[in-house]
């Protein structure tokens, strides 16, 4: 086999160079190509006033923003920017120099001739300056990025058009964001507040909706759950908010519930919070809610359907939840204690350590519940052993709540020093039966009333292609009058 020259190597290596270069100009003319369309839309969105034409642009922010180069950012605020438009440096100052080979060759003009010399759309203008901090954000320049979002925040400030409402939202998530990266949430809480004020007086539901969230994402970012509750007790999220922000206030408040000790409610709103997510994407948001569900269910004493842990997305962070799942449902005090050993770091970095502390004393009710199904009778001193307890005195005390709280139905006998467990008792002779039944006819009946409010219905303007009543009665009229002319005809026909 003839070995190739360095001449040959080289002429490959440039020609794979070169094609790299095209391929990137190509990308680069349909990102501009895309954002020129979403500027149709905002456009049209302000014309029609329609809001779908708004919420189709920013659907299309995720994939613009995966695009976007210094390249792109220039030619989109000189297409759309007229030299002598003040805001336009401000945003150049954000942006890098491009190399000469960068981006296409041919100019970008959306707006050209007297088009360029009339006033900017407040819309487009928030839309271009939204594109300028996701770029500083994906490129890591946190503190540039804050400094741009405040200019934005201060531009937002000075407009009130309904048009505006959407893109402000998306806009305060990102100003929330820039301040999250260089760990000075706090600072922007008051500001939060005030917004929050104008956007509910306003009747500003995505707006509320979104800065609601954010204030809750503020006070648990460092552990204020009272003031979070206080929030949202005084305050009350739009019903015609997206799912997507749903979803996040649900999960914020199963938070707060659990911390609170009110296990039921939480899991119930983290619950509702799962069906509210979108079912393909936010993979993250899923994980991060399916770890708060799992370890809020098993403080309830329940434990998580096996299938919930094999789910592809779900099988690798769910993994030390899997383990503590197996812990307490067996009783075995010692491999709890393994697990906390092993995923403690993992668990603070998920905020739920706190809460899988309370599983100790679920794991040892469990371990006294087995203990109880296998033997009549048992000493204390074996019980203690059993759940690897300090002495027979702890394991009387442990076992005596037992009784009280209903997990087992035995009786102690403190002077021979043993545990007599009582016959079992037919469950569906209690109460239990009719609670399951229950909670599934509730929750049902949940899924029937949100399916019923996210149905989505025409505006009232088709009304305006519609008969009214009495054109109706006319036309019901004449077609009566023609059916008994046609008859008349058909009885005169020899």
């Amino acid at each position: 086999m003839a070995k190739e020259s360095p001449k040959d190597v080289e002429m490959k290596e440039a020609d794979s160079a070169a094609t790299t270069e095209q391929g990137k100009k190509e990308t680069d003319l349909i990102t501009l190509e895309d954002i020129k369309d979403q500027v149709k839309h905002i456009e049209k969105a302000v014309a029609t006033k329609e809001p779908r034409f708004m919420l189709r642009a920013l659907r299309s922010l995720l994939p613009i923003r995966r695009r976007l180069n210094a390249t792109i950012i220039r030619k989109v605020i000189g297409g759309y920017f007229s030299p002598t438009y003040a805001p336009k440096d401000v945003l150049l100052s954000f942006i890098e120099e491009p190399m000469e080979t960068d981006g296409p060759g041919t100019p970008f003009r959306p707006r050209s001739g007297k088009a360029l010399a009339l006033p900017v759309l407040p819309e487009l203008e928030v839309y271009i300056h939204l594109l300028v901090v996701l770029y500083l954000l994906d490129l890591g320049r946190n503190k540039e990025a804050v400094k741009c979002s405040d200019l934005l925040m201060d531009k937002l400030q000075t407009h009130n058009r309904r048009s505006l409402d959407q893109l402000s939202a998306k806009a305060y998530f990102y100003h929330s964001r820039a301040y999250e990266m260089v760990g000075k949430l706090d600072k922007i809480r008051s500001f939060l507040h005030a917004r929050l004020r104008t956007a509910t007086l306003r009747h500003n539901d995505e707006g509320t909706a979104q800065l609601l969230n954010l204030l809750l994402r503020n006070y648990l970012h460092y552990n204020l759950y009272d003031q979070a509750d206080k929030l949202v007790a005084k305050s009350t999220f739009p019903e015609l908010a997206s799912n997507n922000e749903w979803a996040r206030f649900l999960y914020y408040i199963g938070r707060i519930k659990a911390i609170q000790l009110e296990y039921s409610e939480a899991h119930k709103h983290l619950v509702q919070a799962l069906r509210k997510a979108p079912q393909h994407t936010a993979v993250g948001f899923k994980q991060t809610v399916n770890k708060l569900a799992v370890t809020v269910e098993l403080l309830l004493g329940d434990i998580p359907d096996r299938l919930l842990f094999r789910q592809p997305q779900l099988r690798k962070t769910l993994y030390p939840y899997f383990q503590l799942t197996q812990a307490v449902r067996a009783g075995n005090l010692a491999r709890f204690n393994e697990v906390l050993e092993n995923f403690g770091s993992k668990f603070q970095s998920e905020d739920t350590y706190t809460l899988i502390i309370r599983l100790r004393h679920n794991v040892i009710k469990t371990g006294v519940r087995m203990i109880n199904l296998s033997y009549s009778r048992i000493s204390l001193a074996n019980v203690a052993q059993k759940l690897q307890l300090d002495s027979p005195e702890d394991a009387e005390f442990i076992v005596a709540k037992a009784i009280r709280d209903g997990v087992i139905e035995a009786t102690i006998d403190h002077e021979k020093g043993y545990v007599q467990s009582k016959e079992n008792i037919d469950i569906y002779s209690t109460r239990e039966p009719m609670n399951a039944f229950h909670q599934r006819i509730t929750f049902c009946l949940d899924v029937h009333n949100s399916s019923v409010k996210a149905m989505r219905f025409p505006p009232k303007s088709y009304n305006k292609d519609l008969e009214s009543a009495e054109e109706r009665r006319e036309r019901e009229q004449q077609d009566l009058e023609l059916a008994k002319e046609m008859a008349e005809d058909d009885d005169e026909f020899p």
